[in-house]
């Protein structure tokens, strides 16, 4: 052509967008600048567009000089489109203002903002948005707005929520919308409802990988991984095709199950039978598999053969230093957390867990001078939290904080379960509930008290009986807590589900589904 158009260069770079070449499209769009045609609204969102899918905020941001140069800051797909990329780019603040400044807005603009949001952690936020869409909007959410909502409120753990949203989701007929039932499938096992996921999942007619994957991964936070593994040999029968992700959930299922000589089938069947190349996350979940079973050498050994970046082998090297301290291996606990320090990675986990480990093993002197240089280099622990949601309002509650909500009642009812578990005979451990008369007139004070017992007091006296009491915590709980939770709902005769770091924990009848390997 000798003078293309704006339509025909549009079209053009559309075609490289489509075919999965943005970064051709960008290098057109340099050539399309140095000719005499000017980029249209259309052109601009597709170059946008190209930079949501390289995450390339650099040039995005040059991209939205262009727009406002132009004058096409009130064009609405430009916009919209200017949204999505900030979002995809993890700058939700340049999506935020971008949205604000818009004197109109379509679902496609609210569903940008949303999943940009959802995508960066800011879950309250993303369902704050759809709270505004839904009050302010007369147009009904689509299916990839729904997906968003139900992202955020699985990685909250917001139950109520999310089958709110599912109501929103029958009532718009996307029930069986192969994105949405996986979003489903994820956040009902995220907030402690597997039974549910299982039964959304079993409601779609193919499954594609994606809510496989999704049913794997849930089943694996449970600790089934039979179910798992029935899952994955299902999922290849009917010819889908695992992915790198299907492999990190069925290994992570068999290291939480101390199903290892299954999980090294698998691992060494991912390139040979599935095409799958392993990385340094399946290596990861195999590390992670031997080491909870004892095999610390072989573990040490294959950690030790991987080449990793310092963000891939914080996991990896933290996995190592969490068994290591299990199983009172100074040795290996020295030589990872040593490592993790170096690379700046989980830095306060590392001092944390390697002073654990010094005081298990005895060696309290180096306890001690690790604790000082933790004071020193400024290193603080993350605070123990705990959270519960109750009629869509969370209540929070922090270690050793007992100005809680309901705090007196909460208290009351610990001292009565305390009493209650050492007529069954539990002391209690090194970190359990204890009760300490600081002078006889004097109220009683907590020493030790754990989030998760706060979170699940206030469940007790919060929740009806019948219902399952829900605990989401941001770190693992400890062994004397799990030990308390399996005696106490024998006590009370109730349901238990605490989402910890790790996995799910279902206490029922004095048990745990984990069956005390976690």
């Amino acid at each position: 052509m000798h003078e293309p158009n704006v339509v025909s260069w549009t079209s053009l770079m559309s075609g490289y967008v489509n075919m999965g070449r943005p970064q051709s499209a960008l290098w057109l769009y340099t050539k399309m600048s140095e000719s005499e045609v000017s980029p249209n609204g259309f052109t601009l969102a597709t170059v946008i567009n190209s930079c949501s899918i390289l995450a390339d905020l650099k040039t995005g941001k040059m991209v939205h000089a262009h727009v406002q140069i132009l004058g096409l800051q009130g064009n609405l797909v430009v916009c919209s489109s200017l949204v999505d990329m900030y979002g995809k780019c993890n700058d939700v603040d340049g999506a935020r203002m971008v949205f604000d400044s818009m004197s109109c807005r379509n679902v496609v603009s609210w569903t940008a903002m949303i999943a940009g949001y959802a995508q960066n952690g800011k879950g309250y936020e993303a369902l704050e948005v759809f709270r505004e869409f839904s009050s302010y909007m007369m147009e009904r959410p689509n299916h990839f707005m729904l997906a968003s909502v139900i992202n955020a409120c699985a990685s909250l753990g917001r139950l109520v929520s999310g089958k709110v949203t599912h109501g929103a989701v029958i009532r718009g007929g996307y029930e069986l919308n192969d994105v949405v039932a996986s979003a489903l499938v994820d956040m009902y096992a995220k907030c402690g409802s597997f039974l549910y996921s299982e039964k959304v999942f079993r409601r779609i007619r193919n499954p594609s990988v994606i809510p496989y994957t999704s049913m794997i991964v849930g089943a694996a936070k449970y600790g089934l991984g039979k179910l798992s593994l029935n899952l994955f040999e299902e999922m290849t029968d009917r010819k889908v095709m695992p992915n790198d992700v299907t492999f990190v959930g069925i290994l992570h299922a068999c290291s939480h199950s101390g199903l290892v000589d299954e999980g090294l089938r698998l691992l060494n069947s991912m390139h040979e039978k599935h095409g799958v190349m392993p990385d340094v996350r399946h290596y990861t979940c195999v590390v992670d598999m031997l080491s909870r079973v004892g095999r610390l050498d072989e573990a040490y050994k294959l950690a030790k053969s991987i080449r990793v970046n310092p963000n891939e082998g914080a996991l990896l090297w933290g996995t190592l230093l969490s068994s290591s301290r299990l199983h009172g291996r100074v040795d290996m606990a020295v030589e990872a957390s040593k490592w993790l320090i170096e690379y700046n990675q989980q830095v306060a986990g590392a001092y944390v867990t390697l002073s654990n480990t010094y005081t298990l093993a005895g060696e309290w002197e180096n306890a001690h001078s690790l604790r000082t240089e933790m004071e020193l280099v400024g290193v603080h622990k993350e605070p123990g939290c705990s959270w519960i949601e109750i009629k869509d309002s969370i209540y929070v509650f922090y270690a050793g904080d007992l100005s809680c909500e309901r705090g007196d009642e909460v208290i009351s009812l610990l001292r009565e379960l305390e009493r209650r578990m050492m007529e069954r005979g539990c002391v209690g451990g090194s970190t359990g509930l204890v009760f300490v008369d600081v002078e006889q007139e004097v109220k009683e004070k907590i020493v030790g008290l754990h989030s998760e017992r706060l979170a699940l007091a206030f469940g007790l006296i919060s929740i009806p009986k019948g219902v399952t009491i829900r605990v989401m915590k941001n770190l693992r709980i400890c062994s004397d807590c799990h030990e308390a939770f399996k005696l106490i709902s024998k006590i009370v005769e109730r349901d238990f589900v605490v989402r910890d770091v790790n996995r799910f924990h279902h206490f029922k009848d004095g048990s745990c589904t984990c069956k005390d390997f976690w």
